[in-house]
């Protein structure tokens, strides 16, 4: 730890981020305070640094570029019981996922988990994954509402917000809220005309979705994704629906879109183009990763790119110390106005492992579509440090104030740029 300093006055020494929740105080949660010392650990901050940074977190708005708010575990004896009933795979699948998502609704367990992660992060607002990956509107409607719901019936903790300055609003009422998104862009997928294959944009956004990825991993009708050999980028009907996401307010991200879909998405949009979640290639070359002259491209639109915790793209020691080195790549070359911090990790429950000890296997599937990785993609890095829990956000922020950070640049990076985004995405100024 660091000299000076006991371990219980870093765990209880800013109010804000030790605030009780579900009655009791995240300090008391050993899966947060174990990350919270694997994450010291590695920074050795200065007690001068980690004070201040602690302190400018919890003043600021902290807004993920893209993540997920923390989840719950399931109800295991409700999962096997689906699982002998002669549930399908698609109908176990449904039911992990909305009990994930929503249970920390009505169990009390499981919603001061949910509280204990949100306080420990510090975090106002999450850009929330709240659709999932395709085209479906059917598929992407489900996450949608389970986001919805939690937000509606959980009104005093989190909300739904639908523009920038209603984040804003929610820090200062010490609360939290979710700014949607989805994997995919929602098509009619009837071919009738563009028009027509397009009007499900303008529905999802009135319900509540402002960002929108192109691709996701593979090939699709609109561009090519990351893990597609081929390359070949943005199709015709891809530039149609760039313009009708720039025409709506839907703001296009090229997270999960090969490279060279990604420079031709930041050429053609007429509004900032963002990936929300990636790395950068020229520390390690990943396909998730997005080369130099990508993120110059993004850059020039007044976009962003979010530096994610996913060790395997970070290459590296797959640490906080890489992520941030990530983070000093973009900014020293293209400018703090241009980086934010998309994790793309959430908070799993205490509680899973043990409810998941409940469930029988269910015997070999195939490969998802969106999951066709190349052999190699995660080859030689552990699914994630525990430096990188997303409850350490605040050691984020302390980070960059070691290296050195204005105090108004980290605030751009942790928060700040996305706000910027946003409000170019709807047509509004700060």
């Amino acid at each position: 730890m660091i000299p000076g300093m006991k371990r219980r006055h870093f765990l209880t020494g800013i109010p804000a981020l030790a605030a009780a929740a579900a009655g009791q105080s995240w300090e008391a949660n050993s899966k947060i305070r174990r990350a919270r010392e694997a994450a010291l650990e590695l920074l050795k901050p200065s007690r001068k640094d980690l004070e201040h940074g602690l302190e400018l977190h919890a003043q600021s708005v902290v807004v993920e570029s893209y993540g997920f708010s923390p989840r719950s575990a399931v109800d295991g004896d409700r999962l096997r019981a689906a699982i002998e009933a002669g549930a399908s795979g698609v109908e176990l699948d449904d039911l992990s996922e909305w009990m994930r998502m929503t249970r920390y609704v009505d169990d009390p367990a499981e919603r001061a988990e949910y509280q204990q992660a949100w306080e420990a992060s510090g975090v106002t607002c999450v850009f929330q994954n709240a659709g999932e990956e395709g085209q479906d509107p059917l598929r992407m409607l489900k996450r949608l509402a389970h986001y919805t719901y939690v937000t509606d019936m959980m009104p005093d903790f989190v909300v739904k917000a639908a523009r920038p300055d209603e984040i804003v609003g929610v820090k200062k009422q010490g609360k939290h809220c979710l700014y949607f998104s989805a994997n995919g862009v929602p098509l009619a997928q009837q071919w009738v005309s563009v028009e027509e294959e397009l009007r499900f944009v303008r529905v999802f956004f009135e319900l509540g979705i402002r960002m929108m990825h192109l691709t996701y991993n593979r090939r699709n009708m609109l561009a090519d994704g990351a893990a597609e050999p081929a390359d070949a980028g943005l199709s015709d009907f891809g530039r149609a629906a760039i313009a009708e996401l720039n025409r709506t307010g839907v703001i296009v991200d090229v997270a999960h879109s090969g490279w060279r879909s990604s420079l031709e998405a930041a050429k053609v949009s007429s509004k900032p183009v963002v990936a929300s979640h990636t790395t950068v290639a020229a520390l390690h070359r990943h396909i998730r990763a997005k080369p130099d002259n990508v993120i110059r491209a993004i850059a020039d639109t007044g976009g962003y790119v979010g530096i994610c915790c996913v060790p395997a793209f970070l290459g590296g020691s797959g640490d906080i110390t890489a992520m941030l080195d990530h983070i000093d790549y973009v900014v020293k070359r293209f400018g703090a106005d241009h980086v934010a911090i998309g994790t793309d990790i959430a908070y799993l429950s205490r509680n899973s492992e043990r409810e998941w000890k409940k469930v029988p296997p269910r015997g070999p599937s195939r490969t998802p579509f969106r999951a066709l990785w190349p052999p190699d993609a995660f080859a030689g890095y552990p699914s994630r440090h525990p430096s990188m829990a997303w409850t350490n956000w605040p050691l984020f922020t302390v980070g960059l104030v070691q290296r050195g950070y204005r105090d108004a640049d980290i605030q751009k990076i942790i928060g700040g740029n996305v706000l910027r985004v946003a409000r170019a995405a709807l047509g509004e100024t700060a």
